[in-house]
């Protein structure tokens, strides 16, 4: 056996700055879409819930151990805080998930389609095809743990009917894999709107890659 992975750490600081870009970006609306960051005591930094981005301060952030319980903050943390905390519980290797309602990757959700790697960086940075969920209620358990089970070889998964989890060593990571998986989902949408045959990857090359992004995922 390999020695134990050091789990990667955050910030509330950093949490933060990726909740704005994540806006900035277009893959929320509103309040729509959550961040979560693992800090260096364990605990867990959640954006919290029905606070708009734009007017969103470390203030306004929420600290919860594993289990959700509420360590420090005076707002509710995040309703899908469970999506967040059974990923994080299950892979030391990450340091952050974060929830997103990127209009092309929802358009594959709603058509519970997985997104395929045809694209080599997304092999890369994700680990292969962006699986789909099975469906789930928003904000319960059990959609904690069918995502975490969708995450144990990918930095992404979507929700059925709903949008976009993302995984990374650092929120900054998260939300790289996030913009990356929307554009890949663009350019798949685009292809078929062309009427073009999708090539995929060679096996090789998909087998090579994915060894890459596993190296990265557990040398974080």
């Amino acid at each position: 056996m390999g020695d134990p992975i050091t789990s990667p750490t955050t910030t509330p600081e950093a949490v933060l700055t990726a909740a704005k870009k994540m806006l900035a970006e277009g893959l929320v609306e509103g309040t729509s879409g959550n961040i979560s960051g693992r800090l260096a005591d364990g605990h867990v930094c959640l954006t919290p819930s029905s606070v708009a981005y734009d007017t969103m301060t470390l203030d306004d952030l929420v600290i919860v151990d594993l289990d959700g319980t509420v360590v420090s903050g005076e707002r509710s943390p995040t309703t899908e805080k469970d999506l967040h905390l059974s990923a994080l519980r299950l892979y030391p290797e990450l340091g952050a998930v974060i929830h997103t309602h990127a209009v092309y990757a929802t358009m594959f959700a709603l058509a519970h389609e997985p997104i395929s790697a045809v694209i080599e960086e997304v092999v890369v940075y994700v680990g292969g095809d962006v699986p789909c969920c099975d469906y789930k209620g928003t904000g319960t358990a059990s959609l904690g743990d069918e995502v975490a089970s969708k995450l144990v070889d990918r930095g992404a998964a979507l929700l059925a009917n709903h949008g976009l989890v993302t995984c990374g060593s650092t929120p900054e990571k998260a939300l790289h894999n996030a913009a990356l998986v929307e554009r890949t989902a663009k350019i798949v949408w685009g292809a078929r709107a062309m009427g073009a045959t999708i090539h995929p990857l060679p096996d090789k090359v998909n087998r090579d890659m994915a060894g890459v992004y596993r190296y990265i995922r557990e040398n974080p």
